[in-house]
């Protein structure tokens, strides 16, 4: 359920700190650009950025613009939900990732969708989720 902001408001002067407050409440948390919010979950992941390269199975090189901030040009939705694979992100998480990129959300009633929602809320590796992908003839992600 989203909080009003006056609800906010009175969670965060109840906090004895802004980083329990933002990880608490990071759902309804507002950040200005795409990079600015892959940055705070990488942190709060404890994640390096080769980790993220790695996890993500995206070219190392695109990754690292893609994290930096540097590429000019936007990532497809499959790249956004690979870094999301890479940020170790909850389904949640990879909502708010998708929707700041100007992506839909995943949707549960696509079959494509659901294999990734599961994978994503298991804990299962891109790879293993293209596997899955394949053995129902489906799109891979790339």
């Amino acid at each position: 359920m989203k909080e009003s902001t006056d609800e906010l408001m009175n969670i965060l002067k109840s906090k004895r700190s802004v980083d329990e407050y933002l990880e608490e409440n990071d759902s309804e948390i507002f950040f200005g650009t795409l990079t600015e919010l892959l940055e705070f979950y990488r942190r709060r992941k404890g994640l390096s950025k080769a980790e993220v390269v790695k996890r993500s199975g995206i070219r190392r090189e695109y990754c690292y613009e893609l994290l930096r901030g540097v590429n000019t040009k936007k990532p497809s939705r499959d790249k956004v939900i690979m870094l999301c694979f890479g940020l170790c992100l909850n389904v949640d998480e990879c909502q708010q990732v998708l929707k700041k990129s100007g992506y839909a959300p995943l949707y549960a009633r696509d079959t494509r969708d659901s294999i990734i929602i599961f994978s994503v809320n298991n804990g299962i590796s891109v790879i293993k989720t293209n596997i899955k992908l394949e053995d129902y003839g489906l799109e891979l992600l790339e």
